[in-house]
């Protein structure tokens, strides 16, 4: 067999094994269950202030839009608080979702009362950490 063989041979077992080492990863990570279902569970009691709650109004719009800007732009803060629910209701927002740490917690919070004022956050964040 020449080296040209050699080599297709080579990269044809190699991307092979790649394929079946994602398709490996992939069924072990399908039995992880999230670890924020429960926290979901909390906001299905209708009490409690949902994105699709909302109103579709512009100063709600933008608070909403400037504070995630804000949590985003900071690569110090972990996946789970860039993806923190941040509702805006008649300029009134709410914070919820997992972060992994005080700090964390902290700095959205603060980054939010920076948006729309301290006295219009209502932080239910909760603290979750690497496990």
């Amino acid at each position: 067999m020449n080296l040209k063989n050699r080599i297709r041979t080579f990269l044809l077992v190699s991307s092979l094994l790649g394929s079946a080492w994602v398709v490996a990863q992939d069924s072990t990570t399908q039995n992880t269950p999230a670890d924020n279902t429960g926290v979901n569970q909390r906001d299905r009691n209708t009490n409690e202030p949902t994105a699709d709650q909302q109103k579709d109004n512009r100063s709600d719009e933008d608070i909403t839009q400037q504070i995630r800007r804000a949590i985003v732009k900071d690569k110090s803060l972990s996946t789970y608080a860039h993806n923190v629910k941040i509702v805006t209701q008649n300029g009134q927002v709410t914070l919820k979702g997992p972060v992994r740490s005080d700090d964390e917690k902290q700095a959205i919070e603060a980054k939010a009362a920076e948006v729309a004022g301290k006295s219009n956050v209502t932080s239910e964040l909760d603290i979750q950490p690497n496990k």
